[in-house]
């Protein structure tokens, strides 16, 4: 058995990027017909026909959806293994990052990141990776994400981390809400409902176990996925929202019809870091990546 052309597999990664045959020959500087005689190739290499017609689109085959994440990543570690580490041209480098990151990250450093990126890199790609129910960790050893940017927890030994900065938590409301005719205390901030935000439909919190410990209870009326569902949400309403300072104070420079307090239970401050697997350590792309993002978090 002759050896399998691996060619194939940079050609297989931009069909599924792409996914369809035009888009792929763009990518690849090839004629459509030639990509075309590319993926029978592919098809008669793998067994299956990664492809199959939709109406008038291809969509993937459940083997083709199965091994995208696997193909992206051995073409990006044969990228890495066949370039000098001096000689990185970011440029001209085509490369996608995998962020895994929350909404305080997100809301607030995208869209500098992407500015760096499109002056910097410009042929890089971002792409901001849903929350899953898989672990974290395993989710940077398997090479699903590249970079993983949360609140600080405990990862595996090997995942190295480092902080950007700090937040707290502060409460929300409607800029004429009942809840600002008096003092905000512990007591008060149960009489009305609470906004939960959490991407897999969480409702309890650090704000819950404060409450607890003085014999409170709120009751959280709305779970939605993202704090800028909320923020819409909570300027109609008698709701109350815990959002991080940052964020808050976002809303309030655009213009928000909100009013910002100080949350009356003890809670601990929020360390926001970023996460990797040693793999990428000394990869330029990654570097860069890492650096830039801790630049754009120092001078926020």
């Amino acid at each position: 058995m002759s050896p399998p052309d691996l060619n194939l597999l940079h050609a297989l990664d931009v069909l599924l990027e792409e996914g369809s045959v035009v888009g792929a020959a763009r990518r690849m500087h090839l004629s459509p017909p030639a990509m075309s005689r590319t993926l029978s190739r592919i098809r008669e290499a793998l067994g299956d026909p990664v492809f199959v017609q939709a109406g008038r689109k291809l969509v993937p085959t459940p083997r083709a959806l199965a091994m995208r994440e696997q193909v992206r990543l051995v073409v990006e570690q044969a990228t890495q293994v066949l370039t000098p580490g001096d000689g990185v041209d970011l440029k001209t480098l085509e490369r996608r990052f995998n962020v895994r990151a929350n909404d305080i990250f997100v809301g607030l450093h995208s869209g500098r990141l992407l500015e760096a990126m499109a002056a910097e890199m410009p042929r890089g790609m971002l792409r901001f990776a849903p929350e899953e129910d898989d672990i974290d960790d395993e989710a940077l050893r398997s090479g699903r994400i590249d970079l993983f940017i949360s609140a600080s927890r405990q990862l595996g030994p090997e995942i190295r981390v480092q902080s950007l900065f700090t937040t707290r938590f502060v409460g929300i409301a409607r800029r004429d809400h009942p809840l600002f005719d008096e003092d905000v205390t512990p007591g008060r901030i149960t009489q009305w409902g609470h906004i939960g935000i959490s991407r897999r439909g969480k409702f309890a919190g650090p704000i819950d176990s404060a409450l607890e410990a003085l014999g409170l209870r709120r009751h959280v009326a709305l779970v939605v996925p993202t704090p800028f569902t909320a923020l819409f949400a909570l300027q109609n309403s008698d709701l109350l929202l815990a959002l991080p300072s940052h964020l808050a104070r976002s809303a309030l420079d655009a213009g928000m019809p909100l009013r910002q307090f100080d949350l009356p239970v003890p809670l601990e401050t929020v360390v926001l870091t970023q996460a990797w697997h040693p793999r990428f350590q000394a990869d330029p792309a990654h570097q860069w990546l890492r650096r830039t993002i801790r630049a754009i978090c120092e001078t926020r």
